[in-house]
């Protein structure tokens, strides 16, 4: 009798289950989908009426923030008039589902239907199977690009951790106000664009046969008497120079982040250091780079990736000539110029596919981190 009166209980306990996944499911779907219907609706009208562009922009930026702000604060308010169990179980789907619906619409759907045009041929028609990937790996264009990204990766990123590292010790013992003022020209490159650093440093590499220079670095090699110097024709030396440019830039990131990290190291433990007879390398190798190595990790993995999809100052600099191919420049390439769909997608995949494995490590870096604290 008891296991006849249990199998009532089992099913309504599986329905209720049931029930509530499913609710969850369409709460899930719902509140994304709701807000794209109603944001869709204000745009469209916005679009086809008659007012002032720069009125329809403000209200374009108010409705579309403030729209998805008061949509949160009405299923917010719907949540919280649940009793507490339905409460706790609806309320991370309410917050996390639509996040997670538009994670899959904007970054999984996308790359589910790279992958599909990857094994389809130029008009994205016929099916050709691994050809576009066998391309990928044999085109000597392709393979100039994979060994461009390998110094990009080696020089590019070596340089500005050492750059960053020894830029954020030193100011750290400076006075305030020159670590200030240092901290603020190291870092001022960051706020200018690939774009326009890379127009910024045409002018500096510029080459004219004949005088007059306009190039900086030719302009003081011609005030010495020495001859003018091709620095974006010469290889492979130009992707040297290419890579300073990114140093440049991200030298000022990596800088500021170590410099968090390095005064977050208790004095007491560089003292106790020191008063054992440890020198200041000593100090740095053996006690401030093993209490930074989270950071050292997660600053490396964060300008590695940023390496391997590098592409606005190859396009600006060189358009990727003079043996300066780099992959994503290959992808624009193949996609945007030859218009070849399946060749273009098969390096965006195998872009992607060589970025994978540094965001695991620096997610399940973080992890580990975020347990011990």
């Amino acid at each position: 009798m008891e296991q006849e009166n249990t199998k009532p209980k089992e099913k309504e306990g599986f329905f209720q289950w049931l029930i509530t996944n499913i609710g969850r499911l369409a709460l899930s779907v719902a509140i994304p989908g709701m807000t794209f219907l109603i944001l869709r609706a204000g745009f469209l009208f916005l679009r086809d009426n008659d007012a002032p562009q720069w009125v329809t922009a403000i209200v374009a930026i108010l409705w579309g923030v403030g729209g998805i702000v008061a949509f949160f604060f009405i299923f917010n308010w719907l949540i919280e008039m649940l009793p507490p169990k339905w409460k706790r179980r609806f309320t991370p789907f309410v917050f996390v589902g639509p996040a997670m619906a538009i994670l899959i619409w904007y970054l999984i759907v996308p790359v589910g239907r790279t992958i599909y045009l990857s094994l389809l041929d130029a008009n994205s028609e016929v099916f050709v199977g691994l050809e576009n990937y066998v391309y990928a790996f044999t085109n000597d264009a392709m393979v100039r690009a994979f060994r461009n990204n390998l110094i990009w990766l080696v020089l590019g990123t070596g340089s500005c951790i050492v750059f960053g590292m020894i830029i954020a010790v030193l100011a750290d013992r400076a006075p305030a106000w020159i670590e200030t003022l240092v901290k603020t020209l190291v870092f001022l490159p960051m706020a200018i664009s690939m774009v326009g650093a890379g127009v910024i440093w045409l002018f500096v590499y510029s080459f004219r046969p004949r005088p007059p220079q306009i190039g900086l670095l030719n302009a003081i090699l011609n005030f010495f008497g020495a001859d003018p110097v091709p620095f974006m024709f010469n290889q492979p030396w130009n992707n040297v120079f290419l890579i300073i440019i990114m140093v440049w830039i991200q030298t000022g990131y990596a800088m500021v982040i170590f410099s968090a990290a390095i005064k977050g190291i208790p004095e007491e433990l560089k003292e106790a250091a020191r008063i054992d007879g440890a020198n200041e390398f000593q100090v740095f190798f053996r006690i401030m780079i093993p209490y930074i190595r989270g950071t050292l990790v997660t600053v490396s993995t964060t300008i590695i990736i940023f390496t391997l999809k590098v592409f606005d100052i190859v396009f600006t600099m060189t358009g990727g000539n003079y043996g300066t191919e780099v992959v994503a420049n290959q992808f624009y390439i193949q996609r945007w110029v030859a218009f070849q769909n399946g060749r273009g997608s098969a390096i965006a995949i195998v872009l992607l596919l060589m970025i994978i494995p540094v965001m695991i490590y620096n997610l399940v870096q973080f992890g580990s981190q975020t347990e011990a604290f």
